[in-house]
């Protein structure tokens, strides 16, 4: 159809935009941070709302008839039945701190559901994009499809999440609770993880706490490639909260006994 790849054309020129505002503010020594949460410490740099505006321009001026929903700035209604759902710097955290995890999401949904994502690491020049009959990547070593890797058991499985101090005291006994069934864990992957899940490189992400922003870019990037991604009851997981991603049946049904069983 035109219209999808109209959207997916979109998409990608948003991401190559975005890369272009973002770029400059990665590693700056001036870097300028605020402080969005005066309980606690979410953090919002001019590289965020530079980038989120750069992707709003793209939208203005190839599909003003689309709403959108992004982190950093208040929602625009549209009349079409496409929404997008951005996050200019997924992982501000790790841009704070230099380290190349972090990302930028993009997704394009319809009745609240994501129908193609990117998934864009500007630093590395790493693209992952699913949805719409495609799933591919490109990088440093050029461009091939995406595939999550074999199903495999849970104790064989590598584990990522973005914080060891997973969501309240309940969500982090039962993340625990799967990182002790499985070969491998590590933390500060930020959306990077979701990116290597689909590339095939590992088994399991497991969050919570998460935005719709956060989640429904990567979830149309893994389902596309194969995966599965739910909420920790296997429901959908478009609107965020505690999610689960897995590249197979086997270890998402065996990591969602385990969690089902320790969180409240």
């Amino acid at each position: 159809m035109q219209q999808d790849r109209d959207i997916i054309e979109t998409a990608h020129a948003m991401a190559d935009a975005a890369r272009r505002a973002v770029l400059p503010f990665f590693r700056a020594p001036d870097l300028s941070t605020d402080n969005k949460d005066a309980g606690g410490f979410d953090p919002v740099t001019e590289g965020d709302r530079a980038t989120e505006a750069a992707m709003r321009a793209v939208l203005a001026e190839r599909r003003p008839q689309d709403a959108i929903v992004g982190e950093e700035f208040a929602d625009k209604s549209g009349s079409s039945d496409v929404t997008w759902v951005i996050d200019p710097i997924d992982g501000t955290r790790g841009f704070m701190s230099g380290t190349p995890t972090w990302g930028v999401l993009i997704a394009a949904a319809r009745g609240g559901v994501p129908v193609f994502g990117i998934v864009d690491q500007p630093y590395i020049g790493e693209r992952f994009w699913g949805g719409l009959g495609q799933a591919g990547m490109t990088g440093p070593q050029g461009a091939r499809p995406l595939a999550v890797r074999g199903d495999r058991p849970l104790h064989e499985a590598i584990l990522f999440t973005t914080f060891p101090e997973v969501g309240t005291p309940e969500e982090r006994n039962a993340f625990g609770a799967v990182a002790d069934a499985v070969q491998l864990t590590r933390y500060g992957m930020d959306c990077y993880a979701y990116a290597l899940l689909a590339a095939g490189q590992i088994d399991l992400v497991i969050e919570a706490g998460l935005s719709n922003y956060d989640i429904q870019a990567p979830m149309a990037v893994i389902e596309a490639a194969g995966g599965i991604v739910t909420d920790w009851q296997g429901g959908p997981a478009q609107d965020g909260g505690r999610v689960i991603a897995a590249a197979g049946r086997m270890q998402h049904k065996a990591a969602l006994e385990i969690l089902e069983r320790h969180a409240s």
